[in-house]
């Protein structure tokens, strides 16, 4: 028998932080109970959460009758789900006190013994008790023998391989699937949770379908309404209702499900977007854990090849289970390329050394400035270097690069234009494009979270070395708190409360420990200006 689950409540919450209301949950829960899906999975068990009528995120089985428990269910079974660890024993009633039927238990390979100890303890309180394995594919063939070993003595009412982040296709889940039947107890079902970052979960299901033939055991496959869910989203429980209509038909009732995407599902689809996308399709690929692919992407450094090579360094043990400060020593090795560059350090002196430097950087404040800083050009005749930019209308002497996706955003404009280009080695050159000097990375990287490869840093400390004598800045407008969780990775942003003002701290004072107050002119508001913060 193959048995359909609706995860939308669950693991639709991910993208509303299980704020459905309450009547969207009542209207979502009544129309699949009529679509006759057999099972529908109404959120998470998680003490750490209080009570609200709103969330399908409950604190114990107490408050999923205050929500569930005077719903007609039908025919359906009600299944509520725990992240191991989360929720106690002492916080589930037994089975015939509550509207639920069933429990799944999600727990990563490591801890899977503690696990399904906690869902015999669960089973003994009388419900139907799953096994969900999250990132299935972290499980060798060895390690799913242990698995299937412990469970066998354990014998949950079903064992679910989770593909946690998409990364299966038909072959890798029927592998999985092939030893599970051999091995698990008969008399155990085995599900199926797939996720869409490369567009597979329905395929996937309808791959573990399709097994029934060759198997006498019951299967179970999930799916969710439009696909709601992490990341890159469920298979659509539409889908598979509609192929498994056609090996049953009229099984299933599309109606009930199709009113329920167009009266509530769509209103968290337009706020709130799941789906395939460029993000999760980079973390699939690499076969790693999503939080690596956002911290490069929010470091605003690195182009996509440099991204997936950084990836492809991880060691397997680390891939699925995130590791900030392994990732964080990973991206600066990747960027250090060291050099010995005394000849180019050299050549900048003999040219810059004793002159006064203009600094224009991208900033908003350099287009209502621009008169103002032709002027002070004119009359004060300074080097003129930018930073990641070419500024319109404004000849510039040499530009400094050290972020490789400013880079190729500005390759075409470059090859269009020779310019006096001082890159960091961190940079590979593409087509015509000359780095005229090159200065060696890891020399240049400031010792402090987030401001580490800050570009107004290291052109600070290089305009030091080489004895310039004074600094006038334009277009380098300090970062916002908007501005800085862009240029911060997420972490180390939520580790400083007042982020900006971390950031705009640590680039001021590396200007005014490099040059004194009296060789420092902002010629456009800046939140750098110390100055201008004293006046205040």
């Amino acid at each position: 028998m193959i048995s359909l689950l609706d995860c939308t409540l669950r693991d639709g919450g991910y993208v509303n932080d299980w704020n459905f209301g309450h009547d969207n949950i009542v209207n979502i829960f009544e129309r699949l109970a009529d679509s006759r899906v057999d099972m529908i999975e109404i959120g998470f068990l998680d003490e750490r959460r209080p009570f609200d009528k709103n969330r399908s995120i409950m604190p114990d089985t107490r408050s999923a009758n205050e929500i569930y428990g005077h719903l007609d269910k039908k025919n359906s079974i009600v299944v509520a789900m725990i992240d191991y660890g989360t929720c106690s024993i002492e916080n589930i009633q037994d089975v015939e006190d509550t509207c639920i039927d069933a429990i799944r238990v999600i727990f990563k390979k490591h801890i899977f013994r503690e696990a399904l100890d906690f869902c015999a303890a669960i089973k003994k309180k009388g419900y139907l008790v799953f096994a969900q394995m999250v990132s299935v594919t972290s499980y060798s063939d060895d390690d799913m023998m242990e698995f299937i070993e412990y469970a066998n003595g354990v014998k949950p009412y079903a064992v679910s391989m989770v593909d946690t982040y998409g990364l299966t296709h038909q072959d890798n889940i029927m592998h999985y699937f092939s030893l599970l039947d051999k091995y698990l107890d008969p008399q155990i079902t085995i599900g199926y949770h797939g996720h869409n970052n490369f567009q597979m979960g329905y395929a996937n299901c309808i791959s573990v379908i399709k097994s029934a033939e060759k198997t006498k055991r019951n299967l179970l496959v999930d799916g969710s309404l439009y696909g709601m869910g992490k990341s890159a989203g469920n298979a659509p429980i539409e889908l598979i209702a509609m192929y498994l209509n056609q090996l049953s038909p009229k099984r299933y009732s599309l109606y009930q499900m199709l009113e329920a995407i167009d009266s509530t599902i769509m209103n968290f689809f337009t706020s709130a977007t799941w789906g395939y996308n460029l993000f999760f399709f980079i973390a699939a690929s690499n076969d790693c854990h999503p939080n690596y692919v956002s911290f490069l992407l929010n470091k605003k450094t690195l182009s996509v090849k440099s991204v997936n090579d950084i990836l492809q360094s991880l060691c397997k043990e680390k891939a699925l289970l995130y590791d900030e400060s392994y990732i964080e020593e990973l991206y600066i090795d990747y960027q250090k390329n060291d050099i010995n560059d005394d000849d180019a350090i050299a050549k900048l002196q003999e040219k810059l050394e004793g002159k006064e430097v203009l600094l224009i950087g991208p900033g908003k404040t350099l287009e209502d400035n621009y008169e103002k800083i032709k002027t002070y050009i004119k009359d004060n005749n300074p080097i003129v270097m930018s930073i990641n930019c070419i500024p319109e209308d404004i000849k510039i002497d040499y530009m400094f690069l050290c972020n490789a996706k400013r880079y190729i955003q500005l390759a075409s404009k470059l090859s269009k234009e020779q310019y006096n280009i001082i890159a960091t080695s961190n940079l590979t050159k593409t087509g015509s494009n000359e780095f005229k000097y090159v200065l060696n990375y890891a020399a240049l990287l400031e010792n402090a979270p987030i401001v580490a490869d800050s570009a107004m840093i290291m052109i600070t400390k290089v305009l030091s070395n080489i004895k310039c004598k004074a600094l006038s800045i334009a277009g380098l407008d300090g970062y916002t708190e908007s501005t800085a969780l862009e240029f911060s990775n997420e972490t180390g942003a939520e580790a400083i409360v007042n982020i900006s003002g971390y950031i705009n701290e640590k680039i001021s004072n590396c200007i005014y420990e490099h040059f004194n107050d009296n060789n420092v002119t902002f010629l456009t508001e800046s939140l750098f200006d110390r100055a201008r913060e004293n006046e205040q």
